[in-house]
């Protein structure tokens, strides 16, 4: 389909790569930078341009904000005019719980950082690295060995023929409607039951300002100071509900959402200029996927995806970069089960508490108690990252295999089929 083809300006440099990432967001540029700082050679490819934007929450909390100070990409986002957050208040109705965080040197508080500037900072440091970043390009498909051990993806470029690339691994990066699982038939080994819908928009705010978490019975909202004098305003209700109310209008009911939840709120994004534009999220369930298998590898929201309510997803995103790169690097066996026994311990935990808060069966009394064991699940994910080393230059090629057990599919399997011609 012509809609597929893409007029490829800049071919990879190379015809084999250690390894090849489709997808080159927060997740997939973090797993090509780690890659190459381990002396990897690295293909990353995204269809969008560098340093777009997308949908996003922007908030970091404290595992991912301790990933980017071990990665030396703090102060970077710091010095770029990203705002440091030193307080999260949460409004119950009429209750207001602030907790201001204990910073420390390599924690000095809360970044939620616009997705033009993070994406862009963890791309140039794959880049200085030694990573290769190709922008506005789609991968048509994976193809495969006769024994259907991935070897690389299929570019299909206008005006020439499709181009092959091979890789030792092939990550799939590249989101919720991510190609890689649908190419190696990723299965779900868990899939949620709910899902929230989301509508963002910007407004002004002044310097200082903490992250405020808002609620009331059926309804939800979020106000992150982001960069460039702006918070990211969130009204978040469940689907159905949206369904109802939103779809004449966003603007409207996303106001008398806010209106609910908080006047001081509605007031604040009512300062936004009056064609600011918003975005929606209509909700999807969330989902644990089957995240390795013979020369592929799923990570980010095409390996897990949660509720954005619970606002975890770039967290997520940086945690798997640095634990797949590390299964990467050892190439066994048993580092490969190893990462995906870590990241399913922690997924779950994740996706149980997001799906109860995005359930908006709650109250009020005792959407508290889901918070502090959401919380509990941050202090863990801090200590595990604390105890871990970097990921270590790899001596030799990667040697892993798929497991002894797991089905292959019949010899002469060549390339796979089932791709969209949809990139990352």
């Amino acid at each position: 389909m012509a809609s597929n083809l893409i007029s490829l300006t800049a071919p990879p440099k190379r015809g084999h790569y250690d390894a090849i990432i489709v997808g080159a967001r927060c997740a997939g540029s973090a797993t090509a930078m780690l890659l190459a700082r381990a002396g990897l050679k690295v293909l990353a490819i995204d269809r969008k341009p560098y340093g777009s934007d997308t949908l996003s929450t922007h908030a970091l909390m404290r595992p991912a904000v301790l990933q980017l100070w071990r990665w030396g990409l703090l102060e970077p986002l710091l010095k770029a005019g990203t705002p440091l957050i030193g307080t999260t208040t949460f409004h119950y109705g009429e209750e207001e719980i602030t907790i201001p965080l204990a910073a420390s040197g390599n924690l000095p508080g809360l970044i939620a950082p616009r997705r033009t500037l993070l994406d862009r900072i963890l791309v140039d440091a794959a880049r200085k690295a030694g990573a290769e970043i190709l922008h506005e390009v789609a991968v048509g498909d994976l193809f495969a060995d006769t024994r259907g051990r991935v070897r690389g993806i299929e570019i299909r470029a206008a005006g020439r023929a499709s181009l092959r690339v091979s890789a030792d691994i092939v990550v799939g990066a590249d989101g919720v409607g991510s190609l890689v699982a649908k190419c190696v038939d990723a299965q779900p080994l868990r899939r949620g039951a709910v899902s929230a819908a989301h509508v963002y928009g910007y407004a002004p705010v002044e310097a200082g300002a903490g992250y405020h978490w808002y609620f009331r019975d059926g309804i939800a909202g979020s106000f992150i100071p982001t960069n460039d004098g702006l918070a990211c305003i969130v009204a978040s209700v469940p689907t159905s509900l949206f369904d109802q109310r939103f779809r004449l209008g966003h603007a409207r009911a996303r106001m008398d959402v806010l209106e609910a939840l908080s006047p001081a709120l509605a007031e604040q994004a009512a300062r936004a200029p009056k064609d600011a534009r918003l975005q929606a999220f209509r909700g999807v369930p969330g989902y644990i996927r089957q995240p390795h298998g013979p020369g592929w590898a799923l990570m980010g929201d095409a390996g897990f995806f949660r509720d954005p309510i619970t606002s975890h997803g770039i967290s997520d995103a940086l945690r798997d970069a640095e634990s797949l790169a590390r299964a990467i690097l050892d190439g066994s066996e048993a580092a490969f089960a190893a990462w995906q026994q870590q990241r399913d311990m922690i997924a779950n935990r994740i996706l149980d508490t997001t799906d109860a808060i995005a359930r908006f069966d709650w109250t009020l009394d005792d959407l508290g108690e889901r918070h502090r064991r959401f919380s509990a699940v941050l202090k863990a994910e801090v200590q595990a990252l604390a105890g871990q080393p970097m990921p270590a230059r790899r001596a030799k090629p990667s040697t892993y295999r798929a497991p002894a057990n797991q089905d292959e599919p019949p010899a002469g399997a060549d390339l796979f089929r089932n791709g969209t011609g949809a990139g990352s």
